[in-house]
C-alpha cells in the first residue's frame, strides 16, 4: 500500500512539516492559560443559559394563560349559544299556545346542559298584543341570565 508522502514533491514535504512545526511551537507559547480561556469563549456561561430558561418559562406560562382564557371563553359562548336556544324554544311555544300562554318557570335540557327559565308576560299599549320577555340561566345560578329574549303574543282577539 502506498504511502501518501511518497507521491508528494520534496518541495511539498518540506512545507508541509514547516508548517506543522510552527503550529506545534505557537501553541507550545501560548501556553495552557490561553488555551482554557478559548475553552471558555466556546460555550453559554451558566448565568447565559438560566436567563434564557427563565425567559422560556415566562413566554410559555404567558402561553398557558392565553390559551386557559380562550378555552373558558369557548365554553361561556357555547353555553350563551345553548340559552338562546332555549329562550327562542320558550318563546315558539308561548306563540303556538297563542292566547293561552301564561307565565312560569321551568328548566329544560339542550345539548346535554341544563338550563333555567323563567317567562315573564305583560301588558302593551296595544290592547291587542302581550309582551312576553324569556330569560334563560344555569340552575344555580338564578341572577345570572345567559340570554333574555322578548317577543309579542297576540291576544286571541280578532
Amino acid at each position: 500500500v502506498p504511502n501518501g508522502d511518497r507521491f508528494r514533491s520534496a518541495e511539498s514535504r518540506v512545507d508541509y512539516r514547516a508548517h506543522c512545526h510552527l503550529a506545534m511551537k505557537n501553541a507550545l507559547q501560548r501556553g495552557p492559560a490561553e488555551l482554557a480561556a478559548r475553552e471558555r469563549r466556546s460555550g453559554f456561561t451558566l448565568i447565559e443559559v438560566l436567563v434564557a430558561l427563565a425567559i422560556i418559562a415566562v413566554a410559555l406560562s404567558a402561553g398557558m394563560r392565553a390559551l386557559a382564557q380562550s378555552a373558558d371563553g369557548a365554553s361561556s359562548l357555547k353555553a350563551r349559544t345553548l340559552a338562546t336556544w332555549v329562550a327562542e324554544n320558550r318563546l315558539a311555544r308561548a306563540q303556538l299556545a297563542d292566547a293561552s300562554a301564561n307565565q312560569g318557570t321551568g328548566d329544560e335540557w339542550q345539548a346535554g346542559m341544563r338550563f333555567a327559565w323563567r317567562q315573564t308576560i305583560t301588558g302593551t299599549p296595544n290592547p291587542a298584543f302581550r309582551r312576553i320577555e324569556v330569560v334563560v340561566t344555569e340552575p344555580g345560578r338564578p341572577d345570572y341570565a345567559l340570554a333574555r329574549l322578548v317577543g309579542y303574543l297576540g291576544n286571541g282577539q280578532r
